[in-house]
This record gives structure tokens, C-alpha cells and sequence, in this order.
């Protein structure tokens, strides 16, 4: 059966494109959005689900500050063609790819529905857009995401040609920056989650500190600094008091930034003992 052809004006048919982001314009709070190009405008979107046919999964590669970034198009046929474009390594593509694993069957519509995480994340919910129920699959940070893709394509009835070996760039190694290695060895001294210093960058729309103003590297530090001793000072306060004359106010006196954020550390750590 031919559909109906709608004759007269009407806008180009080219895909609407959604971009995962949790983040608040206006005083309006979203989880995906458009965004114009043409006039550099990010257009909040405030429902929060898709109603849909999942047609494809596709690879792209996007330029970012002279870096490129793979991302994952998941292609949806509803009242128009959508594609909800994220990022290859975060939590929204994973949670989607690890339900969407469950569906045997994509020729039902599906719910596509982005849900608010802690730490500004985003995660996704699938839903059986009949029934309403939601595809459950426990969270697997390390699945085997290229399996997975590949399974999806073939039940889609798409060949793997498309699909990369690992859903991973190939680059040739490039020398550290020192900022990103600046705040590896920070991250690592105080045992912080990478998962979270991942997340925290990609609020600010990048993958490495070094694309960052250094105001911005700098609040990152801090930022972990005190989430570190959060559960070891009584009051907050002090321990950033602390924090701004043996870190900040040392580094800026010339000392050496680990050192003294390990001094910071001990110091932190005795007046939870001398409090006890």
C-alpha cells in the first residue's frame, strides 16, 4: 500500500536529529534536544520518550576541537525519521544497547525514553510501546558492546559491514597533554571513580581536561578533591578551608601540586582522628 502523499509547502524530509544531554536552558530542565546550526541555538525537547520502529544503528564520526568523536545514531521511523545521536561511551547508548540486546522481535514499535541519572547523567529506559512494560537487562559496564551491536544489526537485517570491530576509534598514540596528566595522577591518588571524571567531561562536551580552560581543570580537581574527603571531615567547610591554603595557596607559592594535595590529605584525615 502506497501512502498518501501530503501535496504543498512543507519542510525538507531530513531526519530530526535528538542530542543526549541532562542539562537545564532557561530555567527549563531537559534530557535530549535539537539543536539549529544555522543559528547556534540548543532548542530544549521536553518530552522525554520517542515512539518508534528502531530501524538502524549506525556509526558516525564527529569533529570536536580538532579531535574526532565516534557516535552512535540510533535511527527511529515514526511520524518522521529520527535519530538519537550519543556518544559511543556513554551511559545513555550502553543502558539502550544493553535492553534493546533483549528485543527479538523489531518489528513492534518501542518506547525510547531518556531518564535523568545522578552526577548529570543520563541513562535510557526501552519500552514495549504495546504493552507499556519495560525491557529490563541487569547493567553490565563491561559488556561486549561490539557483540551486542553486531546482534542488533542482524535481527534489524542490516550486514555487519557497517559495524566497526569495537566501537572504539583506532588513533595512533598521540604524547600526553599534561593537563589530562595531571588529573590522571590527581584521580588516581585519591582512588576517584573515572566513570565520574568521564561523566563530569562530558557535561562540558569534551573527553580529555586538556580541552578545557584551565579554570575549568582546575574546578575538576577540586571538585574530586572534596567529593574525596566528604566522608572524612565533620564539617565540609574546613576541609575546603584546608584545601585553598595547603593546596592552592601552596601550588600558586610553587610547591608541587601532588605533594601537596597529599598533605592536604593527611591533614584531612588527622582531624577526623583528632575529632573522634
Amino acid at each position: 500500500m502506497i501512502a498518501e502523499i501530503k501535496l504543498g509547502l512543507s519542510n525538507p524530509p531530513e531526519p530530526i536529529y535528538l542530542y543526549v544531554k541532562n542539562a537545564e536552558l532557561g530555567g527549563e530542565s531537559y534530557l535530549w534536544y535539537h539543536y539549529d546550526i544555522d543559528r547556534e541555538k540548543t532548542i530544549p525537547v521536553s518530552q522525554r520518550a520517542l515512539t518508534g520502529y528502531l530501524s538502524e544503528l549506525r556509526f558516525t564520526t564527529k569533529e570536536f576541537k580538532g579531535k574526532d568523536n565516534l557516535k552512535l545514531d540510533i535511527v527511529v521511523s515514526a511520524d518522521e525519521v529520527y535519530v538519537i545521536r550519543s556518544g559511543v561511551e556513554t551511559n545513555f547508548t550502553k543502558s539502550f544497547l544493553l535492553a534493546a540486546s533483549g528485543v527479538q522481535d523489531f518489528s513492534k514499535p518501542l518506547i525510547i525514553a531518556a531518564n535523568a541519572g545522578e552526577q548529570n547523567t543520563v541513562f535510557c529506559n526501552l519500552y514495549d510501546a504495546v504493552t507499556k512494560s519495560r525491557i529490563e537487562r541487569e547493567w553490565n559496564k563491561n559488556a561486549d558492546w561490539a557483540t551486542i551491536i553486531h546482534d542488533i544489526q542482524s535481527r534489524l537485517g542490516r550486514t555487519s559491514s557497517t559495524i566497526p570491530s569495537t566501537p572504539k576509534l583506532s588513533v595512533v598514540p598521540q604524547p600526553v597533554h599534561p593537563q589530562d596528566l595531571r588529573v590522571k595522577n590527581i584521580r588516581t591518588l585519591l582512588d576517584y571513580p573515572l566513570d565520574l571524571v568521564k561523566e563530569w567531561l562530558e557535561f562540558q562536551d569534551v573527553d580529555r581536561p586538556s580541552l578545557l580552560h584551565i579554570t575549568k581543570i582546575n574546578e575538576l580537581v577540586k571538585t574530586m578533591c572534596l567529593a574525596w574527603a566528604a566522608d572524612k571531615c565533620e564539617y565540609p567547610n574546613h576541609a575546603e578551608s584546608l584545601y585553598q591554603k595547603q593546596v592552592i595557596d601552596a601550588v600558586a607559592n610553587g610547591a608541587d601540586e601532588l605533594a601537596a594535595i597529599n598533605a592536604w590529605m593527611q591533614q584531612v584525615q588527622a582531624a577526623k582522628v583528632g575529632a573522634v
